[in-house]
């Protein structure tokens, strides 16, 4: 199964959860310290919970698309290449409270997008390992963008010269 992914930075944790619980009469699937996320089923959506600063309006994060395999974001990975997009690949990272395998491309907006299989629960909100290729350095990339949009951001100012 596949879904369409929301990740939202937002200030007020706890009334956004009550919010959208509300809104698509589910309660979140995932809950920890600064995060919540909820699998809806319909429409098929993960929605992505990250508190952010206090007093700031809700912001996009980034966007995604869940795959059920590791097979699935291999094949992304090939399909966005051959398409002549940027991509920055991430293996065995934490991110989200969970293990995953990865990868970015970044719309004509300059808003970044994920396709990713959750492997496994993780315990941290993570940023995982230290990137050491030479693929959109300057200031290299955390592997995750989960409540780490700067990286990202900084990811996407220096993207266009990675394959």
């Amino acid at each position: 199964m596949s879904r369409v992914q929301l990740a939202l930075n937002v200030a007020d944790l706890e009334g956004s959860v009550a919010f959208y619980s509300r809104l698509f009469g589910v309660e979140p699937a995932k809950r920890r310290p600064g995060y919540a996320n909820f699998a809806i089923a319909e429409p098929p959506l993960k929605l992505v919970l990250i508190e952010g600063e206090p007093g700031q309006d809700t912001r996009l994060d980034h966007l995604g698309v869940e795959v059920g395999t590791t097979g699935q974001v291999a094949a992304a990975t090939g399909r966005l290449k051959e398409a002549g997009l940027a991509t920055f690949e991430e293996n065995d990272t934490s991110c989200c409270y969970a293990l995953q395998d990865k990868v970015w491309v970044h719309g004509p907006g300059r808003e970044p997008w994920e396709v990713y299989v959750v492997k496994a629960d993780a315990g941290t909100l993570g940023t995982g390992p230290a990137r050491t290729d030479a693929c959109c350095t300057g200031d290299r990339p955390a592997a995750c963008a989960c409540g780490a949009g700067q990286s990202v951001r900084r990811w996407r100012r220096t993207s266009s010269s990675c394959q």
